[in-house]
C-alpha cells in the first residue's frame, strides 16, 4: 500500500529531514512504494504541487523539491499501485482549489462499485476526475460532502465541517462498497486546505507526533515553547501525521482504527470517530 505524510506548523518550516534525511524518511520508504510520488506545500495560502510517476529515492526532482520546501503545511504521498495504472494522473496528492488529498488503502473490486460512487459526486466536481483510481473518487466524494456544508474555496472553513465531511465520506463508501462486496474497504485519508489538516485511520495505520524529545532548533527557533517538547491538551506548535514512524527524535502516538485526527487553524488538536469496517 501507499505511504502518507502530513505536516502542519505554527511557522514555516523545512521538512527535508522527514522527506530525505531521517532514519525512515519518505525517500527510504519509497524503495517499497515505488510507483510515483507527490509533494504539496502552501505559499501564501496557495497550494503548490509537484508529482512524478518515478520512484522517489531515485528521482532527482524529489530530492530537489524536498530540499527547498519550507511551509506551514505540507502533504506528501508515495504510491504503491493497486487500482489504476502507473502514470502521472494517478499519482497523489489530488488537488482542487485549496484542498489537497491523499489516500492509503483500496476499495476491493472497485470496478463493481465505481459507477455508484461516482454518481454520488456532485456534477460540478465529477467533470474534474482525470485518473482511474479509487482514491480520486474518494477525494471528490469528500469535496461533495464538504460542499454540502460550506463554500469549500474559502480558507476559513470550520474544522467541524471538514470533520463531518470526512466522516460522511467514509460512511458512504462503507455503505456502498463494503455492504455490496462483503469485504472492508481500506480508507486511510489525509486532507488539508493549508489552514487545517485532517486524517483518519480507515484500515491502514497512522501515527502522529506533536512534540519532540529535544528540538535541535530550541535555541534558534522563534516559535520554540514548552509545547515543542511536552504533550499538551491545548494548542500545539506542530504536528506530523504519517503512515510510519519517521525519526527517533519525535514522540509518536498511534491512531486507533476507525479514529480521526486533525489540527485546526489555531493549532488545536481534535480527535473523532469514523465509521468502522463492517464487512
Amino acid at each position: 500500500m501507499c505511504r502518507l505524510f502530513g505536516f502542519k506548523s505554527s511557522i514555516a518550516s523545512q521538512v527535508h529531514r522527514s522527506l530525505l534525511r531521517a532514519e525512515n524518511a519518505l525517500a527510504v520508504q519509497s524503495e517499497k512504494h515505488p510507483d510515483g510520488w507527490g509533494v504539496a506545500y502552501y505559499v501564501g495560502g496557495i497550494p503548490h504541487m509537484i508529482r512524478n510517476a518515478d520512484t522517489a529515492v531515485d528521482d532527482r526532482l524529489f530530492q530537489r523539491v524536498s530540499g527547498i520546501v519550507a511551509s506551514n503545511t505540507v502533504l506528501a504521498h508515495l504510491r504503491k499501485a493497486t487500482v489504476g495504472e502507473i502514470n502521472l494522473l494517478n499519482c497523489h496528492p489530488f488537488q482542487y482549489g485549496p484542498w489537497v488529498f491523499a489516500h492509503n488503502g483500496e476499495i476491493p473490486r472497485f470496478d463493481e462499485v465505481a459507477d455508484e460512487l461516482r454518481a454520488r459526486i456532485a456534477p460540478r466536481f465529477r467533470r474534474f476526475i482525470m485518473g482511474t483510481t479509487d482514491s480520486e473518487i474518494c477525494f471528490y466524494l469528500f469535496l461533495t460532502c464538504l460542499h454540502q456544508r460550506t463554500e469549500i474555496t474559502q480558507r476559513s472553513v470550520r474544522f467541524e465541517y471538514a470533520q463531518a465531511a470526512l466522516q460522511d465520506t467514509v460512511a458512504q463508501i462503507r455503505e456502498v462498497a463494503d455492504a455490496k462486496l462483503g469485504e472492508p474497504s481500506l480508507l486511510t485519508f489525509l486532507a488539508t486546505n493549508g489552514d487545517m489538516i485532517i486524517g483518519c485511520h480507515g484500515g491502514k495505520e497512522l501515527v502522529y507526533s506533536t512534540h519532540k524529545k529535544r528540538c535541535t532548533e530550541r535555541d534558534t527557533c522563534p516559535a520554540f515553547s514548552v509545547e515543542c517538547e511536552n504533550p499538551t491538551d491545548g494548542s500545539i506548535n506542530h504536528v506530523i501525521i504519517s503512515s510510519e514512524v519517521i525519526s527517533d527524535e519525535d514522540i509518536w502516538q498511534t491512531l486507533g482504527p476507525a479514529k480521526g485526527i486533525g489540527v485546526d487553524h489555531r493549532m488545536n488538536v481534535h480527535t473523532f470517530d469514523v465509521a468502522p469496517a463492517s464487512a
